[in-house]
């Protein structure tokens, strides 16, 4: 009597497995990252909306109400990595940073962000 083997063996599962578990958990480390730079980009898009129509905008007023919106968001970003510059469509608020995400033992991932919002 000749048997044929079919389906996937144990040591078959461990080789389709194991690339699996590896990118669900590095999914799993850098959703928190992501979830913090869509607090930033939408505390920037809220504070131009706010002060979209102030003509007496200075750096340190944008910087107030930057403040203000990172403390009720639950921001966990310095606001010395929020650049303020006077462009030629209005002030413009750029969030430029990099973040670690680490995975297991010396290994982690890098991500930089970048994202810039104009008040006009």
């Amino acid at each position: 009597m000749r048997h044929r083997q079919r389906g996937v063996t144990a040591i078959g599962w461990i080789f389709l497995l194991v690339p699996v578990a590896i990118v669900l958990y590095a999914a799993i480390r850098v959703g928190p990252v992501y979830m913090d730079y869509y607090k930033v980009v939408q505390a920037l898009k809220e504070t131009a909306v706010k002060l979209q129509s102030d003509e007496a905008l200075t750096p340190k007023t944008i910087r107030m109400a930057l403040e203000k919106r990172f403390d009720t968001g639950y921001v966990d970003l310095d606001l010395d990595q929020i650049e303020i510059t006077k462009g030629e469509t209005g002030w413009e608020m750029t969030a430029e940073y990099t973040e670690e995400a680490p995975l297991f033992g010396n290994m982690s991932l890098s991500m930089e962000f970048n994202e810039t919002v104009v008040i006009h």
